[in-house]
């Protein structure tokens, strides 16, 4: 497998141990540098870092009720940093919310299963 250049990749999902077996797994399994956000507010404030990658949860507000969505913060990012790629995370699996995520400017839709992972850090190295 071809890993390319070194990316830089942001985790943001509000399930720390979710987000945290996420980081440990690419970071075992590529080079690329990876940060992790509960929030997708805390993401916002660090774009200037200009992450190559973003794997974004889509029910970002389970744990904090006022804080935005997967789908909000997408919408941010992409009108902000339209080169970052995005890939949207959820346990989700109706073809519907996909597609919007899709149209709304995500370039992957993964749903969180026992292949998430392995799906995930293939993506990454592709982009």
């Amino acid at each position: 497998m071809s890993i390319g250049k070194l990316k830089k990749i942001f985790i943001v999902d509000d399930d720390e141990m979710l987000t945290s077996a996420f980081e440990d797994y690419i970071t075992r399994k590529t080079p690329h540098k990876v940060r992790s956000f509960g929030t997708g507010e805390e993401c916002l404030k660090n774009l200037d870092e200009e992450p190559d990658v973003i794997i974004l949860d889509y029910y970002l507000n389970s744990v904090q009720k006022d804080a935005a969505d997967g789908m909000e913060i997408l919408q941010v990012i992409k009108k902000k940093y339209p080169g970052i790629h995005v890939i949207m995370l959820s346990n989700q699996e109706r073809y519907a919310v996909a597609m919007k995520t899709i149209q709304k400017g995500a370039e992957q839709y993964v749903i969180k299963d026992e292949d998430a992972f392995e799906k995930i850090a293939g993506m990454v190295n592709e982009m």
